[in-house]
């Protein structure tokens, strides 16, 4: 309607008319319940109260098994195992400080600190976009809907974000089953109810698939520890990314005409697909393209190290390995919809490449060697360097690796080693 602010209409079907004072105030008040009904403001742009209640309210649908005593007890002893193999295939020292068994439901809970700083970025530039839609020539007439429009922004994403939140809840592993460090930092978290779907899909022992999803989480733990400016480097990926996502203003108002005032649900069942537009431009391409390179490293180290640590000791590595492979690359309808939501899509694209630049590296370095490149983000493969790991693994480095010191992580990244010149003698 596009005489009308935003679509909306009262009940009927017919929309407010601005110049009717009555009608205003009717929607105004049908709106300001319709808010209200969302719990709350949540602070900034994302009503974070709304999507911890949407989520729960899924959860509870779905089910939310509780974590019983022997369910504790398998989780910690499992990361307690998983941390022993990997000593021998990591020169990077346990990062697990806190062995822990998570419900559905405590996921979202230990996890929404991270999701907020992934999310308010993306959803700024939404609720922004909404504001936008008042006509100025009606903002002196429609000044409280102006700045209700934000209250809007901030519930219709966080009803969609809590959805989203909700469906991830019942299929990650663990907490760092993305590839993100989502958990406390020195939390290591199974979810023994997924876990159990999981092994049941794959026809495979549940205590094995446990160990394995153990091994990965606790090589997870080991990276984001003691590689002091990793945390650091993925979420400011992620937020550069997100800051340089375009809103399409079209499918807003689309979605907004949706919105029915008398029913508080209606902000639950908008699709939000569409509102992103994917932008072509060199920093948003380069942006992604570190993004998908950094989380292509970070599982192709954590698939190599746990491999290593487990062929001679699990029966089934190989197809565990493989199903976690293709689990990753093509990611679940969950991390589908998400990527819908905020316009990015968190999964390795060339997890092959990685894990075979990372075993190359451990043959030509050794594992100290292999290790050491995580030092500094200019000592990382780039995505040029996928398509020759042996000449990168060759290629000298000028660096003492006596001088690298994993047990006691600098509070900054040490400047980098030069590269050699490749025209040198030496």
């Amino acid at each position: 309607m596009p005489d009308t602010p935003f679509g909306f209409q009262l009940p009927g079907g017919q929309p407010p008319d601005p110049n009717d004072p009555q009608q205003l105030q009717q929607f105004m008040a049908q709106l300001q319940q319709l808010l209200a009904a969302g719990g709350g403001s949540g602070g900034g742009p994302v009503n974070w109260d709304l999507a911890r209640q949407v989520a729960a309210s899924q959860l509870a649908s779905a089910g939310d098994p509780a974590v019983n005593p022997h369910e504790w007890h398998a989780v910690t002893e499992a990361l307690r195992v998983a941390d022993l193999w990997l000593e021998a295939s990591s020169a990077l020292p346990s990062g697990i400080r806190t062995s822990v068994a998570w419900n559905r439901n405590e996921w979202i809970y230990r996890t929404l600190d991270v999701w907020r700083k992934l999310c308010d970025p993306v959803a700024g530039r939404m609720v922004g976009a909404m504001g936008d839609l008042v006509p100025p020539e009606a903002r002196g007439q429609l000044g409280p809907m102006h700045a209700m429009m934000t209250t809007l922004g901030g519930a219709l994403f966080g009803g969609q974000l809590g959805q989203a939140l909700g469906s991830l809840a019942t299929e990650v592993l663990s907490a760092s089953d993305i590839g993100l460090p989502l958990g406390p930092a020195g939390t290591a978290a199974l979810l023994p109810a997924n876990i159990r779907a999981y092994g049941d899909g794959l026809e495979l022992p549940e205590d094995e698939v446990r160990l394995y999803v153990a091994l990965r989480e606790a090589a997870h733990q080991r990276l984001f520890e003691h590689v002091p400016w990793l945390r650091g480097h993925v979420l400011a990926a992620v937020e550069t990314y997100a800051s340089g996502i375009t809103v399409n203003r079209e499918a807003i108002e689309e979605a907004l005409g949706r919105v029915d005032p008398t029913n508080p649900e209606s902000m639950q069942e908008i699709a939000m697909e569409g509102i992103f537009t994917p932008e072509d431009t060199p920093a948003q391409q380069a942006s992604l393209a570190r993004i998908e390179t950094v989380l292509a490293l970070i599982e192709g180290w954590v698939c190599h190290v746990v491999d290593s640590s487990s062929a001679d000791r699990l029966p089934n590595v190989a197809k565990l390995a493989e199903a976690f492979r293709r689990r990753r690359a093509a990611g679940g309808p969950a991390e589908q919809t998400f990527a819908a939501l905020v316009g990015l899509e968190l999964r390795p694209r060339r997890l092959r490449e990685a894990t075979a630049l990372w075993a190359a590296l451990a043959t030509h370095r050794g594992i100290d060697g292999r290790d050491a490149v995580w030092s500094h983000p200019d000592l990382l493969p780039s995505d040029t360097d996928f398509a020759d790991p042996e000449a990168f693994a060759q290629a000298k480095l000028d660096f003492d690796l006596g001088d690298m010191d994993f047990g006691s992580p600098p509070a900054e990244a040490p400047e980098p080693p030069k590269r050699p010149d490749p025209d040198s003698s030496e």
